[in-house]
């Protein structure tokens, strides 16, 4: 499982940019639609895009060791700002010369910057133009994240790429509060731009912002383009918003966006998501889902997610996936994951196992059909495969924006219909 010579028969990039820490080399354009196939040079690794990165909040997936990180062929792994800068903190970080060093991991880093969960996950979080006031869980005691703290601390963690500390509201705020959030999200970021000491090290992404308002989104996006950052995330979303917000949002955001650069959609896992966002232009993933539904005994494929715990699969002698090639598919059955998820650790360990490598070879997938020019044929694919005729609208509405029409009779005479939901209730067996 190996993405080293994918890219070796491409010629010269169609479109490139150079930063002092970033190199990004835009390989592969579909014809049809948005999506790219791309190099990205960070200092510690060189990745592939699109790609799914998994989150390791505090410098570890739960049951993973780095080794098997490299195995399944991770280009770029999350760290978490807030709980890193509490432990191990910042001072060990530096002693031990860094995150990368301190996990042993030879690859790409990226750290959030803290503020989704000083808002989301701490009691009486309260926002301020100097920054994020909170109640430190610890002690008790109110402590101030600025957005000149946050780029310290990622600075001490020694990420390939840090975010900006944002103004974090929910994607289903409305009013006023959107705009003020946006705005001061500039504000922070010029402040975050003056404090970073590692820019020959250290990437710093901004993040659009703006809700689910057009106009705010286009003012965010516009804006960010002006201080001519190595890379931009597409952020506020995967909240609880309607799907169809959602892809417009993105869409908005990429259209934007400089095309030589790349785009990062914050928190976006769903294999469905991450093939219509590719298909809107978007380069890079992280979400915490594959990790976590893996420790419900939930593991990934094509057709939905397979609840390993229901006694159907108690004498089922067969892989989770017969085509998957990672350690957990090859070795152990349905019947034996069935015995242990959700009641061994080991279970857990094998279905995050291949969970991760699901992700990554969809992501491989999806890279080598846009390198081939078939990313409409392989969308039509994979969303037959997962839906079958009945198509999430969102979806088919998401697509059709950008030439892919599933509703339109293919060779085999497949198309699609739709339907409300925005999520899938069941596989597609």
């Amino acid at each position: 499982m190996t993405t080293t010579d994918e890219f070796a028969q491409l010629g010269a990039p169609l479109e490139s940019s150079s930063s002092p820490a970033l190199k990004f080399e835009v390989l592969a354009k579909c014809s049809t639609s948005k999506a790219r196939a791309s190099r990205m040079h960070l200092p510690h690794y060189t990745a592939h895009t699109p790609m799914f990165m998994p989150v390791g909040t505090m410098g570890t997936i739960k049951g993973i060791t780095t080794a098997q990180l490299r195995t399944l062929d991770c280009h770029v792994i999350l760290g978490n700002t807030y709980h890193l800068g509490s432990q191990p903190g910042p001072e060990l970080l530096e002693k031990a010369g860094g995150l990368h060093k301190f996990m042993a991991w030879d690859r790409g880093l990226l750290t959030d910057s803290g503020g989704f969960q000083m808002v989301s996950l701490l009691k009486l979080a309260n926002i301020t133009e100097d920054g994020v006031e909170f109640e430190n869980p610890h002690n008790g005691k109110m402590m101030m994240l600025t957005p000149e703290m946050s780029i310290g601390l990622q600075n001490s963690i020694g990420a390939d790429i840090m975010m900006q500390l944002d103004d974090v509201v929910s994607s289903l705020t409305t009013g006023p509060r959107v705009e003020e959030a946006m705005w001061r999200s500039l504000r922070w970021l010029d402040r975050g731009i003056k404090a970073h000491k590692r820019p020959t090290e250290q990437n710093l992404f901004p993040i659009v912002q703006g809700g689910l308002d057009e106009r705010l989104r286009t003012i965010s996006a516009q804006e960010l383009t002006k201080r001519e950052s190595p890379g931009y995330a597409i952020g506020g979303l995967s909240g609880g918003e309607a799907k169809g917000s959602f892809w417009r949002m993105v869409s908005l955001s990429t259209d934007i966006l400089p095309t030589n650069k790349p785009r990062y959609c914050m928190g976006v896992g769903y294999a469905e998501d991450l093939v219509v966002c590719s298909a809107l232009g978007v380069d890079m993933y992280d979400c915490v889902f594959p990790t976590r539904t893996a420790r419900f005994g939930n593991a990934l494929v094509r057709t939905g997610s397979m609840a390993l715990r229901q006694g159907k699969y108690k004498n089922d002698f067969s892989p989770i996936d017969s085509e998957c090639e990672c350690s957990t598919c090859k070795n152990f059955t349905r019947a034996y994951l069935h015995t242990t998820v959700t009641k061994e650790t080991t279970g857990c360990h094998l279905v995050t196992v291949h969970n991760i490598a699901f992700q990554m070879r969809l992501m491989r997938d999806i890279r080598q059909a846009i390198v081939e020019d078939r990313y409409p044929q392989f969308v039509r694919s994979f969303i037959k495969t997962r839906f079958g005729k009945t198509v999430p609208q969102w979806i088919v509405d998401a697509l059709k924006s950008v030439n892919i029409d599933l509703t339109a009779p293919d060779a085999d005479g497949y198309f699609a219909t739709t339907v409300d939901d925005d999520f899938q209730k069941h596989p597609n067996v």
